[in-house]
């Protein structure tokens, strides 16, 4: 079938484009940067993807890394197959992701220190009585809290 007349363009080279750039970030979209610190400095760019994975240690499919097993009347010695272990060449970067992995996250939804220990300090000393404890010493929580 014949094009739409006016479709077919002839490619124009863009003298105002800084070609370093254009290469850069052609590179960038083929390979994107991986976010884990370990896995990006142990991985190896002339190797494939699930090369790359199975020398690491991780699974590239994981439907296939732990196969689901079907259930038999009686499991004889032909049915159970061995499958051959990849070798992990790089058992350090499986360790290191763990070990920061198991770190204790630090949570950042927590009121300020100061405010945790005006709460404290109310808490001890009123007890119950909320009425005294919104007005405080000052009366300044006092305002705020009656006005609603």
């Amino acid at each position: 079938m014949p094009k739409a007349k006016g479709k077919t363009q002839r490619q124009k080279f863009g003298y105002n484009v800084n070609q370093k750039h254009l290469n850069r970030n052609a590179g960038r979209k083929a390979a994107p940067r991986i976010e884990c610190f370990h896995i990006r400095h142990a991985w190896d760019h002339a190797k494939s993807v699930p090369q790359n994975l199975v020398e690491i240690g991780l699974a590239v499919d994981p439907n296939k890394a732990v196969p689901l097993c079907k259930r038999k009347v009686k499991a004889t010695e032909v049915d159970i197959e061995e499958r051959p272990k990849e070798l992990v060449r790089k058992p350090y970067v499986l360790n290191d992701v763990e070990a920061e992995a198991s770190l204790p996250e630090k949570k950042g939804n927590t009121l300020s220190r100061d405010l945790i220990d005006y709460v404290c300090y109310m808490a001890e000393n009123h007890r119950e009585d909320y009425k005294i404890s919104g007005i405080g010493t000052t009366g300044s929580y006092g305002i705020f809290m009656f006005n609603f």
